[in-house]
């Protein structure tokens, strides 16, 4: 289903547990393979801050790879159709709002302006509507909706049918459930902040990885002036996990998020946090100070978001990533050379 969409770019699949099984990937496709052992092999003693046995792996592939767009999916999730039957072509919709601007700073009630056949309505600042660079793009499901072991206990039957047309740009101050089976963002503006965190296999949590990468990048993105965007395209979400299992994973990050929350609703950078690694190693220095209270476990987090810079910098030989491009500096084409997909979970 995906091979019209996928075969003329670059993919990096990240092989989660056994390494000693091989991935069959069909021909055609220009990849690259990552297993455990590759993983430990290129990172040495820093592959500690990269999780096994949980989709957060995937953020390996956000370390290696040299595109400027990436797009992230999960193995379960396949090509949806529009209501008119059509196939969506998930990419083309993501890299749509990435090129656009986004409106973090005054909420257009149009939805996206800059989309044809909208604009900004009567009362908004006419200098903001230059808008911001858009550095996330955040994609939804059909089918299986993205639901917690306890909302998935009490409706087990619910399907997602609805399909609303429209992007929205998450406002300047507000969080957001970030999902990673349906997500692509600019790696030049962001990409050092999309850690998928320390979770899974030997950790007391789970299945919490990219909506701890959500909202520290979010909280980045905001002071530095760029923009989320929410709503199309759509994937097809094809089997929900097992709610008793995602209820082990998930137990302690229910209690947990309580404190999680208000910490990253109220966590401010200092000015001289100009570039996304800085902010990073600032706000996993807020994560021991305010969060280690609350579970050791925010510790040996915060120690492993130090590590995940450090292992980034060495694979990218750079030390700063700044966020100073201007919205209208952007084109609306896109080379299909800079985009990779990272696709987890196989």
């Amino acid at each position: 289903m995906w091979r019209p969409f996928f075969e003329q770019y670059h993919l990096i699949i990240v092989q989660d547990g056994d390494p000693s099984k091989t991935i069959k990937v069909p021909e055609g496709f220009d990849y690259e393979l990552y297993n455990r052992n590759d993983i430990n092999r290129i990172l040495g003693p820093k592959a500690s801050c990269i999780s096994f046995k949980d989709s957060a792996c995937r953020c390996f592939a956000y370390m290696v790879s040299k595109k400027k767009y990436i797009y992230t999916i999960d193995d379960d999730c396949f090509v949806a159709k529009d209501p008119s039957g059509k196939d969506i072509n998930a990419l083309e919709q993501h890299i749509k709002n990435l090129l656009c601007p986004a409106t973090p700073f005054f909420f257009n009630t149009l939805y996206d302006p800059y989309r044809e056949g909208a604009d900004f309505v009567r009362g908004y600042p006419f200098s903001l509507r230059e808008g911001a660079p858009t550095a996330v793009s955040h994609g939804l499901w059909l089918n299986i909706p993205d639901y917690d072991a306890p909302t998935q206990l009490v409706k087990p039957r619910e399907r997602n049918t609805r399909y609303v047309d429209a992007v929205l740009t998450i406002p300047k101050g507000t969080l957001f459930p970030m999902c990673g089976m349906n997500l692509a963002f600019d790696r030049e503006l962001i990409g050092p902040a999309m850690y998928f965190g320390l979770m899974g296999d030997g950790q007391p949590i789970g299945r919490y990885d990219d909506m701890w990468a959500g909202w520290c990048v979010k909280v980045i993105c905001d002071h530095l002036g760029l923009g989320v965007k929410t709503g199309l395209p759509y994937i097809w979400h094809s089997k929900a996990s097992n709610p008793f299992v995602n209820l082990k994973k998930e137990y302690k990050g229910i209690f947990w998020q309580e404190e999680i929350i208000p910490f990253f609703q109220s966590a401010t950078l200092p000015k001289e946090c100009t570039s996304v690694q800085k902010c990073y190693i600032e706000l996993s220095k807020q994560v021991k100070e305010k969060l280690g209270a609350v579970d050791p476990y925010f510790n040996k987090l915060a120690d492993a978001m130090v590590t995940w810079i450090e292992a980034w910098d060495e694979l990218n030989n750079t030390s700063e990533q700044t966020s100073s491009k201007k919205a209208g500096q952007w084109g609306c084409q896109v080379n299909q050379s800079n985009i990779a997909f990272q696709s987890c979970g196989l």
